[in-house]
């Protein structure tokens, strides 16, 4: 499987352009659909990269955490609405929730007290609690989107106490090791493109330092591969249930918060950062850490993904997020829409039987159709899908009426008269307007 020709070119283009405009020792970048590499580009000689050399991925880590919060979360660790406070007691600001945190609405600023994290050897959670003051909290929470790498340090913070483990553990058994991410790792292992500061003036090649960020590790420490990170980006479209329920991943995309004001094209989820490009919504993550930028982006109608790496801090006249969205723009507008085959639904039986058939409401004719074990409801400009709870009432599960309850009404003798869906009366009769 790959991209079709025009396709790739394009990519190929958007891709070979950053690295020589940006001026990045080396830029890849690869499109994946369901797991698999459709296209990769290495652009650069600094060094010349393959899919299996590492790249550090910043704040993309963010997402792993954001998993294993999850996870805990549906495993009855805790609630995301507890209190910091309940997890870390005495911290001076435990007065925030989960939830804030892990959309960066809690109203902390971006970074913990100290020298800059990112280049200096981090210490352990016992020192970043112990150095943390109320002067941290920027604003009441909820007020304003204000992204904080300190969040995420205390979110690992949460996972480290609750469980007993180290986030390192956590991560690897619970979300790398289920999804064969074999490459990524918590310190950089050969291959590894080494990260450069480009000097504006000059040109010339500066390298980092690669440090261990210690309790800061849950907001950017991990590296990975072209290969590896198209198995995450994967997750995102098509969601493995070792790892996290479909289910809880759509809570996970859904927006807490819109990031611009403005113009409404950024927003952030429980973990992962949104953009609107035109009509679509891509869901994702950037990251950087000195000598690298990273960025994945996935349209999940589609389950394409782009993942890109540059080992430079920034490019030149564009940014990470720039050349990963117009690629994968430019993937979702040239490959065709891959569509399931068509096959006969299985006849229903026992009270799907009763529901499926045409409905009438206010004039207007509603079908309900089979649906495995669930049953779907259409009609014009509505869409519900609907799954048994109990005798004669059925949940909506997905569409316009999700949440709500479809309860099946009959006479005295057990004949079905209406369906009611939040107190919406749906007849058999075509004449039916109540």
């Amino acid at each position: 499987m790959s991209l079709l020709p025009e396709t790739g070119r394009r990519v190929e283009q958007i891709a070979v352009r950053a690295q020589a405009e940006g001026r990045t020792p080396s830029l890849v970048l690869a499109v994946v659909r369901d797991r698999a590499v459709l296209h990769q580009v290495f652009a650069g000689e600094h060094p010349r990269p393959d899919a299996k050399t590492q790249y550090r991925l910043g704040s993309i880590t963010k997402t792993i955490t954001a998993t294993l919060v999850m996870q805990l979360r549906d495993e009855g660790f805790f609630a995301l609405d507890d209190l910091l406070y309940r997890h870390l007691p005495g911290t001076p600001i435990g007065g925030v929730t989960l939830r804030q945190l892990l959309g960066h609405v809690s109203g902390l600023q971006r970074e913990p007290d100290g020298v800059w994290w990112e280049r200096h050897a981090g210490g352990d959670v016992d020192t970043l609690l112990a150095e943390l003051g109320y002067d941290k909290v920027a604003g009441p929470p909820f007020r304003r989107y204000r992204y904080s790498n300190l969040a995420y340090g205390l979110l690992g913070a949460v996972l480290e106490k609750v469980t007993g483990e180290s986030w390192q553990q956590l991560a690897g058994k619970r979300v790398l090791d289920p999804l064969g991410m074999k490459r990524t790792t918590y310190a950089p292992v050969e291959p590894f493109a080494r990260g450069y500061v480009v000097h504006e003036l000059d040109r010339s090649l500066h390298e980092e330092p690669r440090l261990d960020s210690g309790a800061m590790a849950p907001a950017g420490q991990l590296w990975s591969t072209l290969t590896d990170m198209a198995k995450w980006a994967a997750f995102w479209t098509d969601p493995a249930p070792a790892v996290l329920a479909r289910e809880t991943v759509d809570e996970m995309c859904a927006p807490v918060v819109i990031s611009d004001l403005e113009s409404w094209t950024g927003g952030h989820g429980l973990g992962p950062q949104l953009y609107r490009v035109g009509e679509r919504v891509f869901v994702g993550h950037g990251g950087s850490m000195p000598g690298y930028v990273a960025h994945f982006a996935v349209h999940r109608r589609s389950r394409l993904g782009v993942v890109a790496f540059a080992n430079s801090y920034g490019l030149t006249g564009t940014t990470i997020k720039d050349v990963a969205l117009s690629a994968l723009t430019a993937a979702v507008d040239g490959e065709p829409v891959v569509l399931p085959h068509w096959q006969p639904p299985a006849a229903p039986t026992g009270e799907a039987a009763t529901l499926v058939g045409r409905w009438w409401w206010m004039g207007r004719e509603f079908e309900v159709t089979p649906d495995g074990d669930a049953v779907v409801m259409t009609g014009p400009h509505h869409r519900s899908r609907f799954t048994r709870e109990a005798p004669d009432r059925w949940r909506g599960v997905e569409g316009d009426n999700e949440g709500e309850i479809l309860q099946i009404r009959r006479d005295d003798e057990g004949r079905v008269t209406a369906i009611d869906i939040a107190t919406f009366l749906f007849k058999r009769d075509p004449s039916h307007l109540a």
